[in-house]
């Protein structure tokens, strides 16, 4: 019996509401099942696994820019086109008016869904490693740290992180592996000055 009501209401509804509505709920289904993967943080897009270099990686990181062209809008731009659509063929607007309404609610959901990620972009974490504030952090030499500057060993210790880093030292014995040391100074990001401790 209620196909029957649902077959005789589809069938009383014009070519212009079938659109509508045949617009509406598959992108309505879409986007709540969006929404529902991420908050549950299944969803990937613009997820992608970092190749080559991994320091290059975190460097190149400029975070979310603003786009405007994305799956995730074109979803939110069909759903509040179909059901703001639908709304004005209710409230008995012309076809024009109809139409232009809701492209121009759908291109104003994409903007809003757009701005929300970028700002979400902004919210995340820096990558990068400020290591001028490691000065005075304590570790331990991984590989040896040779005397008088000759070259660079490798010392372990935590940073915003633990950190596996070059060092060199002025002491006049070199710093064997195990040793504690103290960073006295950063040369650049790849490189501190220690003594042993």
């Amino acid at each position: 019996m209620e196909i029957l009501s649902i077959n005789s209401w589809w069938e009383g509804l014009s070519t212009l509401s079938k659109v509508y509505w045949m617009i509406a709920i598959p992108a309505s289904v879409i986007f709540l099942i969006q929404i529902v993967m991420t908050f549950v943080g299944a969803d990937s897009d613009g997820h992608m696994d970092a190749t080559g270099d991994a320091d290059a990686s975190v460097d190149g990181d400029a975070g979310i820019g603003f786009q405007l062209i994305s799956l995730k809008n074109f979803i939110g731009f069909f759903t509040i086109f179909g059901w703001v659509g639908i709304a004005c063929i209710d409230s008995g607007l012309s076809t024009p008016l109809t139409i232009t309404i809701s492209f121009i609610c759908g291109l104003l959901m994409m903007v809003i869904m757009a701005t929300i990620f970028y700002f979400m972009g902004k919210l995340v974490e820096s990558g990068n490693v400020v290591m001028a504030s490691a000065v005075g952090k304590t570790g331990t030499v991984y590989l040896v740290v040779p005397a008088n500057r000759k070259a660079a060993g490798k010392i372990q210790f935590q940073h915003q992180g633990f950190r596996t880093i070059d060092a060199m030292t002025d002491e006049t014995e070199d710093i064997p592996t195990g040793a504690v040391i103290q960073v006295t100074a950063v040369i650049n990001d790849d490189l501190v000055l220690v003594k042993k401790v």
